[in-house]
């Protein structure tokens, strides 16, 4: 049974359409695997922050997973002697500031405390006469 024309150009117009409309359909990416995320930061710090400012326009909610648990994962990794490091600089610095602020108050207090054991003695001189009155001896010329 040999195919007329009509009916080859019908079938090949079928094909077009159908490769056509697979060729434009956006291609599905696949969801980021927990590992790839945690190689890359950025993209990581990216899908986080898309997930959580706009979690409805988020398309695939296994990247979101991902991400949440390679924060998790990567914050297990740490180095316990990396944190201990960190922690004892965390202890020096916050002892320095400490001595800083415990001067400043120390050098405030001793400027407004007066010290009357210390003042200087200003002798204190009489201005009238033995036996009398300050009256008296403003009208003395």
């Amino acid at each position: 049974m040999p195919f007329t024309l009509k009916q080859f150009a019908a079938c090949a117009a079928v094909v077009a359409a159908i490769l056509g409309s697979a060729g434009c359909a956006p291609k599905r990416t696949p969801p980021m695997t927990v590992e790839d995320l945690m190689e890359d930061r950025v993209t990581l710090d990216g899908v986080l922050l898309k997930c959580n400012e706009q979690p409805a326009k988020v398309h695939n909610q296994s990247d979101c997973l991902n991400a949440r648990i390679a924060v998790e994962r990567l914050a297990k990794d740490v180095d316990p002697a990396e944190e201990a490091r960190r922690n004892a600089e965390f202890e020096r610095s916050r002892d320095k500031l400490r001595l800083a602020q415990e001067k400043m108050r120390q050098d405030r207090e001793s400027k407004t405390k007066v010290d009357a054991y210390n003042l200087p003695v200003i002798p204190v001189e009489s201005g009238m006469p033995s036996g009398g009155t300050s009256s008296a001896a403003s009208s003395q010329p």
